[in-house]
């Protein structure tokens, strides 16, 4: 099940480091009422955050999902996770869409790329 099918094939560019990663796997409920219309929103609206500079989805065909959000620095990251409502949508993740997730927050020191010409 593909929830991102406007996203293109291609991973997001290696950026200049160092910046901030944030990687998020989640194992959703069956009850996914409301959640690709709060998954397009918040996507809209992490993409008004200064520094934000991208994201890649993938999920496994077991139903592991996996988010990784790309900020250019540490400050751009918390006006995220501060926003009043990201931090809606995860309270009701938490109440309705997830049985499980873990988030990772890293910071990148180094970063490459590769696309066949």
């Amino acid at each position: 099940m593909n929830d991102h099918p406007e996203v293109p094939v291609a991973p997001v560019q290696a950026f200049e480091p160092p910046y901030y990663v944030a990687v998020f796997t989640a194992v959703r409920t069956q009850e996914q009422d409301g959640y690709r219309e709060t998954d397009a929103r918040m996507e809209e609206s992490v993409k008004a955050i200064p520094g934000f500079l991208g994201m890649d989805h993938a999920q496994t065909p077991g139903g592991l999902g996996i988010t990784v959000g790309y900020f250019r620095d540490a400050d751009a990251l918390t006006q995220w996770s501060a926003d009043t409502e990201h931090r809606a949508a995860q309270r009701r993740g938490r109440a309705e869409w997830y049985e499980s997730y873990t988030l990772h927050v890293a910071k990148a020191e180094r970063s490459s790329g590769f696309t066949r010409a």
